[in-house]
This record gives structure tokens, sequence and C-alpha cells, in this order.
């Protein structure tokens, strides 16, 4: 595949061929992925799977169909399965052979119904378990929302909460993991396999995993044993509190029904859990949990089931006696070792996105664990023979890079990326910095800075500064397809990206500092943030700066412009933001602002009060665009178009972007181009840059 372009505009950042992460063979001579483009000329968008040769870069075309999905290897030798979508809400088992990929894919048997997370185990050499996750219906069968019988009447009846969620009203149907076999016959070939009927592995249970909105292939695991998954208390209301337990279904996959889940207790951990992953033995499962039942960001602590026959053992990596944990990182993604004696862990930690080693046993877990990958952003590690990894990560230049890590030396080298290291671009590494400066209190802050390419240091040039939303999250050294700096910086930015107080991967105090804070100690950061580059970044004008921001970043751009710190800004932008924290209840997961106002409304309205925006509307002053979307359930519409509404009758120059088919984020190409030619128009107006055609200088983004 090729990228070219001049110039890094929004539209190359949205026609750029978009890689998943890379699925090696067990041989660790290929690998798959899948790669997905959108192309502004006939608006549509193509999707292949694609398989990489290791050793040299190269890459073969599996299946162009804009259906298929999922693509995972089957056994020792080199068959591919996927799941391609099909008429009337069906969805097929598709098989090629890797080693002869001019054969046509073949259809092993079609499922009625929509199902996605594909995954393979082996149970014999002939004999496969098959687990995939889909829609139940409240019988249990597999819903298809394209046969299944319409409502005579559009009206919804709720009694319990959740009544939406995300971006759409909660139904009788509930997600469910469903498992069958796949059979090789001896004479093995493309046609000679069989698969079973699906079934419904939570049939009778009350319990729904993957958990909506964002669960999937992470919130389960299949081996030989069994299958172990994530699934919310059914006993306690969920839009009020985070609790999900782990369970574990000792089943025989040949056997027509599953036996009941057995819950996983976890003594004083009773928040989230999340990334069950067994051993290559499928004797042990590693696995995530939080403490707090109540904060969706806590800290997950690092889990272990040595025997998966023994559910009452459940020891913690790196536990102390007053609880609080000695590793203050965020561990998430787990893969284990070859020989199950080591796991290799994902977690933030100043800004980047890095990859740990530690031994597989807490027992033998004295040190803290040690970054083997430390640049960049890893989104997964997958095993290779010989003790080596395939890393896939990104950076702020590069949105897809392959690698091979020696586990044992830390050595790495380049498999494939998907832009030459942002060369196809026209970025590069050069382009990135960094700064720490003193925070509201006696703590440092860390900020990203990322510069135009044609960057002349004699030169002064106008400011972006971003502010990211969460509030527990932070702007690492990794790619988006939605803020993405690189774009800002074309445009002829110096931009700025801080991590304050509450941002995640400095340490839980510095994150657990925005509990009743949410316009203290973050604005003050931000504050001392704008001071420290008007003082030290000489090739800064900051008399031409713009603050933009989304979510609980578009919360503080509305409560900047209350406030000093927006008479600094020559123009503001806010996306999806909140308006007023009195609104809070018209949002759908209620344990969020419990937690962070420590407290419900009627008991503690004085916090809620305390960091509301709208009071402070008499200081409003700045331009300001506006964007809110109405399919955001979590800030609904009325967020967006409050803040309007005052700029307007404030006289204050102001605009209103909106789509009505999006959510909390904009996903459409057409629609986040649009998106991104308001917002770039807006600041540049005030900012004194000469506006271009934002597809200037595109010479050609293509397979």
């Amino acid at each position: 595949m090729t990228i070219r372009a001049k110039k890094f505009t929004p539209e190359v950042l949205l026609s750029a061929p978009r890689r998943s992460s890379a699925i090696p063979n067990q041989k660790g001579t290929l690998a798959l992925f899948t790669v997905s483009t959108y192309s502004f000329n006939s608006h549509s968008k193509s999707s292949e799977i694609r398989v990489l040769d290791i050793k040299t870069g190269q890459t073969n075309l599996v299946s162009s169909d804009a259906q298929a999905s999922e693509p995972t290897w089957l056994g020792k030798k080199n068959l591919i399965l996927w799941l391609k979508g099909g008429e009337k809400g069906t969805t097929s088992l598709m098989l090629t052979d890797g080693d002869n990929l001019e054969l046509k894919p073949a259809t092993i048997t079609t499922f009625n119904g929509p199902v996605a997370n594909l995954k393979i185990t082996e149970i014999d050499p002939e004999t496969f378990a098959l687990v995939v996750t889909g829609l139940a219906t409240p019988s249990g069968s597999l819903y298809n929302p394209e046969t299944a019988e319409k409502p005579k009447s559009t009206g919804r009846v709720y009694s319990k909460l959740f009544v939406r969620q995300w971006d759409s009203y909660v139904t009788e149907n509930t997600s469910s993991i469903w498992y069958t076999t796949l059979k090789i016959k001896k004479s093995s070939g493309l046609s000679n396999m069989t698969v079973g009927s699906l079934r419904n592995a939570l049939a009778g249970s009350s319990l729904e995993s993957p958990v909506p909105p964002f669960g999937g292939a992470g919130d389960f695991d299949a081996s030989k044993n069994g299958i172990v998954f994530v699934a919310k208390d059914p006993k306690i209301n969920a839009a009020n509190y985070t609790k999900t337990d782990l369970y574990f279904i000792p089943l025989d996959f040949t056997k027509p029904r599953a036996p009941s889940p057995q819950i996983v207790k976890t003594g004083n951990l009773k928040g989230y859990s999340a990334s069950p992953v067994f051993s290559p033995d499928g004797n042990s499962v590693a696995f995530t949990r939080m403490k707090s039942i109540q904060y969706e960001s806590d800290k997950p602590r690092l889990l272990l089931i040595p025997d998966i026959t023994d559910l009452t053992n459940v020891q913690e990596f790196y536990g102390t006696p007053d609880g609080e944990g000695k590793w203050d990182l965020r561990p998430e993604a787990i893969t284990w070792s070859q020989d199950g004696e080591e796991l290799y862990v994902t977690a933030e930690e100043n800004g980047r996105g890095k990859l740990f080693k530690l031994p597989a046993s807490p027992r033998h877990a004295k040190d803290l664990p040690k970054a083997i990958v430390s640049d960049g952003t890893v989104t997964d590690a997958k095993l290779l023979p010989d003790n080596q990894l395939l890393i896939s990560s990104n950076s702020l230049v590069d949105n897809s890079t392959y690698s091979i890590l020696d586990a044992e030396t830390d050595a790495s080298s380049l498999v494939s990326s998907n832009s030459k290291l942002g060369k196809a671009f026209g970025l590069s590494q050069d382009q990135v910095d960094e700064f720490w400066f003193a925070g509201a209190e006696d703590y440092n802050v860390h900020a990203w800075v990322l510069k135009p390419s044609n960057f002349d240091k004699s030169k002064k040039y106008p400011l972006a500064f971003l502010i990211h939303g969460g509030p527990q999250g932070a702007w690492n050294e990794g790619w988006s397809t939605r803020w993405n700096p690189a774009v800002f910086a074309e445009q002829g930015y110096v931009v700025v990206t801080p991590n304050p107080t509450g941002s995640t991967g400095y340490g839980m105090e510095f994150q657990n500092g925005i509990k009743n804070q949410w316009g203290g100690r973050p604005y003050i950061d931000l504050v001392k943030c704008f001071e420290y580059i008007e003082a030290n970044i000489s090739y800064v004008d900051i008399n031409r700066a713009v603050a933009l921001g989304a979510s609980y970043g578009g919360y503080m751009v509305n409560w900047i412009q209350g406030h000093p710190l927006g008479r600094k800004f020559k123009a503001l932008v806010t996306h999806d933001g909140v308006f007023s924290t009195l609104n809070q209840y018209s949002s759908e997961e209620l344990f969020f602002p419990h937690h962070d106002f420590d407290g419900t409304l009627w008991d503690n309205r004085e916090n809620y009060e305390k960091w509301d925006p709208a009071s402070h509307l008499k200081n409003w002053a700045t331009p300001h665009l506006i964007i809110h979307n109405e399919l955001d359930y979590r800030l609904p519409i009325a967020e967006g178009l409050a803040p309007f509404n005052v700029l307007q009758t404030k006289g204050i120059d102001s605009k209103f972007l909106t789509f009505p088919d999006e959510n909390h984020w904009v996903l459409k190409p057409e629609n986040s181009l649009l998106w991104h030619k308001e917002v770039l128009g807006w600041i540049n107006k005030y900012s004194r840059i000469e506006e271009e055609e934002l597809n200037a200088g595109v010479s050609q983004v293509r397979m």
C-alpha cells in the first residue's frame, strides 16, 4: 500500500489507510491485519484483509470484501478464518488457505444474526472451540434485527435505569457470548470442515457480556477448559455503580448445554473487572480489577488465578497492607509469555503507552515491572517463537507500526510502518517536543509540543492550546483520527497539549486530585502552563492563542471563558462539553458525577454549584465555536445549545455546529471533514492565519 501527501491536512488524516493490530501465525512467519480506507472522491469506504510476511514486510491480499472482518488463524497450518456480514442480518464464517491465496474462499457456515469478536482455541488437533458475541433475545436466542418482528408502536416504557446509554436507547436484547465447535476432517481441505450450531453460554444467567457500550473481545477469553468473561452485577443498578465481576464457565465445548457461570471473588476489590486472559496451558487466568464500585477511572489491580479449578485462590500483584498497591500505574492489556512464566502488560506512563514485563506469579514479582517498550503507544503485543513479540503501536506522527521485540534483550526491529514513520504524511519525529512546568501545588505537570513541519525557530507561531477530555485521560505520544495535534500544527500552529491534574499515567495521587476540583487545580495548572509558554518558548506568539477542548476539555473551555484565562485567547472551541454541572442528571452514567462531585446533587449541591461554568456567564466575552451532537446521550444536546444561546444573547461572535447522526464523537468521514473545516476556519480567523483550501497540497492518498 502507498500513501503520499505533500501536506498533512484533515483530508489526508481521514483518508489515510487505517490498520488493525497484527496477529501472527504459530510459526511467527506471517501476520494478519485489516486495513480500511475512505475515499472522498467516491464517498465510500473500502476494507481489506491482508497477510504480512514478517521477514520481508511485504503484504498480500486475502479479501477485499467490505463486509469481511476479524481474521484469525486456524491451527498450525496457515488456514485463515474471518467473519463476513451477509444479507438479512446473517454472518458467514469464511475460510481460505494462507499459503494459497489464489483459491476461492469457502463459506464454512452461516449464523442467523450479527456476531462479532471471533476467537478460536484448539481442543485437539481436529477440534476447535469457536466463540463469538452477539445480542440475545429475552428467550435466549440470537437476535437478528433484520428478521425480528417490528413493534407496532414507537413508544418505549422503562421502570429502571438505563433508559439510554452512549448513543442508543436500551432495549430488551442483551449482549451474550456464543460458542460452538469447528471440526476438521482428516482429509483436510477447505470444504472438509463442520461447524455446530451456536449455543448461548449465558442463557438463563441474567448476565450480559461484553459489557455495553464499549465491551468487546477484551471482555472474555476462551481455552480448552472453558470461558472467562466480565459482566455487570445484575443485582445492582449499572447507572449508579461500576461493579463488574469476573466469571468462569467450566465448559465442555462439545456438550449441548453450558454449566452455570461461577463468580470469581476478589475481596475488597469490587469495581470494574477487565482484560481476562488464559495462560497458554489454559490453567491460569490473569485479569485486572478496580477497588471502587463508583469510580470508572480507579486504578486497575493486576490479579492472577493460578489454578482455574480453584476460584477461591486469587492473588494480587504488588499488593500492600493498606490496600493501595505498590505499582502506581494502570495496567491494561495482558499477554502471557509462551512458557507461561512472564506477563507483558500495557500501561500509560508520563504521556506514553508503554509495555512492561513482570513475572507471571505475584510471589515472584518483587520488583516493580520493567518497561521494555517506552516510545509511542503500544496498542497490542502478540507472541512469536523464541521469546519474541510482535508489537503493534503508533505515535504522534505515524498511525501504525509493526515491530519485532526480543523480550530478553529489549532489542526492537521495525517490520512495517504504514506511513514510513510519518514521511508519507509529511511529518517527522523532529516536530515533537515536551516540557514540564510547576503546577498548582507541589508537583510538576507534563505537556507535549508539536511544531509545524516547516518550523523555523526564528519565526513566531500562533498557539493552539488543546485540552483533553476524561477528565481522567491524557494526551499521549499516540495517534488519533479525531483530535490529531498534527492537523493543527500543519495549519501553522505550535500545538501544546498539557496533562493537568486529573490526567492518567502520572500516578494516582495526581489523577485523583481532580475529585471535587474540576475548575480548581486543573484550571490553575493550565494557567501556569500558559504562563510557562509565554516566558520560555520564544517561537510562540502568545497574542495569537486559541484554546480548544472536547468533553471535559469542553467543560474546561467553558470554565476558562468565564475566568481570566479566557481573555488570553483570541477564540475558543467547545466540542460536546458541559455547560452546567447542575445538568449532570440528564446524563446516563450517574456514577460519574456521584464520584467526581463527591455525592448526589441533593446531598451535595454546593459541590456541583462550585464548579458550574454557568455561574460565570457574566464574564463571557471571547469568540466561541460550540459543537454538539444530537446522539450524545452522555452530555445531551442542550449542553451545547445553552452556551450558544448565551453567546448570541450577549452579542459575542459565535457559531453552532451539530450533527444529528453523531454521538459524543464525530466518526463519519464526511462529517469529520466538515468538523475540521469549521474548527480550523474558526481559529484561523482569529489567529490571523490566512485560510487555505483544506485539501491543498494533497498529492495522493491511496492503497
